[in-house]
Parts: structure tokens; C-alpha cells; sequence
């Protein structure tokens, strides 16, 4: 392998694992939507 498709192999490396990790990390960090209350709501039934 010459020296520049090793380069070219590094550098698209870092980039997949760059935007990977990026993104892998906003879904860690984004707080999570609330549920709602499906008693309450799915009551189709009169009292």
C-alpha cells in the first residue's frame, strides 16, 4: 500500500469515527420526551 492511500484511509477513518462518536453522544445527551399518561387518556370507557 503507498503512502497515499494509507493517508486517504487514515483520514476517512477519523471521519466515520469523528461523526460517529458526535452523534452517539447527542443521542446520549438528548433528554427524553414524556410519555403521556395512557391511563388517562386511552379511558374510552363512561364511569
Amino acid at each position: 500500500m503507498n503512502s497515499s492511500a494509507l493517508i486517504l484511509m487514515v483520514c476517512t477513518m477519523v471521519v466515520v469515527i469523528t461523526t460517529a462518536s458526535a452523534l452517539f453522544f447527542k443521542v446520549l445527551r438528548t433528554p427524553p420526551r414524556p410519555e403521556p399518561d395512557s391511563y388517562d387518556e386511552n379511558d374510552d370507557v363512561p364511569r
